[in-house]
């Protein structure tokens, strides 16, 4: 009797759990195959839906690691996760393209991406508001970037990508050249010469032929002129007398939103 009552209690608790997990669960996820995936992915990124592509393109990522669209989508994260303003996730994302896919037909891709990438990481949401002068600001982020594109256009000279990656290596170096030199400006009014003519022979040394050349000559002979080297002065008016015309004709690098939140997408094949 006991027993037969400790079961109907037992089914008198249980039976209703039962059936109210039943009612309340969607049942097991559906498995869509990778093909849906990918074209859900593409049209999300059409529509500029970049938050959702991600989502469909990590699925594919996870799901399928070995499957018919698996390096399309890695690659294609890369961009998405740029688009998206994910940079960080985005420079990772192309690294992780190269150390997987290191013979893959437009690795090219992920190495112009991957300098991208570190420049836009560099520029903080009141930079991009307010337009700030990003030559006052750190750009340890610029410096990997111009060394990132710099590796990507000597190992892929011809690819379809060089030509974006040289006009803004033409950009990162009037910038680099100019963070220098507010340095240099920024010694010399603190009268700490040598560390100010380091500063501008750096980028003498360095960052050759830019709009800054003859800005960064002028401050090397103003600090021989306060450190006393007369002859090394004299030196550099030579210089500057003899390049004067060729320097100040150096167009300037502009910033011609070559770093806006845009980037050509991947072309696979």
């Amino acid at each position: 009797m006991k027993k037969n009552l400790k079961a109907s209690v037992v089914c008198t608790l249980v039976l209703p759990l039962l059936f109210l997990t039943s009612c309340n669960s969607d049942g097991p996820e559906i498995e869509k195959p990778e093909k849906v995936y990918y074209d859900l992915a593409q049209r999300r990124m059409k529509a500029n839906n970049f938050f959702s592509a991600i989502e469909s393109l990590e699925a594919i990522e996870v799901r399928y690691p070995f499957g018919r669209y698996a390096e399309q989508a890695q690659s294609e994260l890369i961009y998405a996760y740029f688009m998206n303003g994910e940079d960080e996730a985005s420079h990772e994302a192309a690294e992780k393209f190269i150390r997987l896919n290191s013979r893959h037909p437009n690795i090219d891709y992920a190495y112009f991406m991957r300098g991208i990438a570190s420049y836009t990481r560099d520029k903080g949401l009141f930079a991009r508001v307010f337009k700030s002068d990003l030559s006052n600001r750190d750009i340890s982020g610029a410096k990997q970037s111009f060394s990132e594109l710099s590796e990507f256009l000597t190992r892929f000279p011809t690819s379809q990508y060089a030509p974006y990656a040289s006009q803004r290596l033409i950009y990162l170096r009037s910038l680099i050249a100019k963070n220098e030199l507010v340095a240099a400006d920024y010694y010399m009014k603190r009268k700490a010469y040598v560390a100010a003519l380091r500063r501008a022979k750096y980028v003498i040394e360095n960052i050759p032929n830019t709009s800054e050349t003859m800005r960064a000559l002028r401050v090397v002979r103003d600090c021989y002129k306060e450190l006393g080297y007369f002859e090394l002065m004299d030196d550099i008016d030579a210089v500057i007398d003899a390049n004067k015309d060729v320097l100040q004709n150096e167009e300037p690098a502009k910033n011609r939103n070559f770093f806006s939140r845009n980037a050509p997408s991947p072309v696979l094949s």
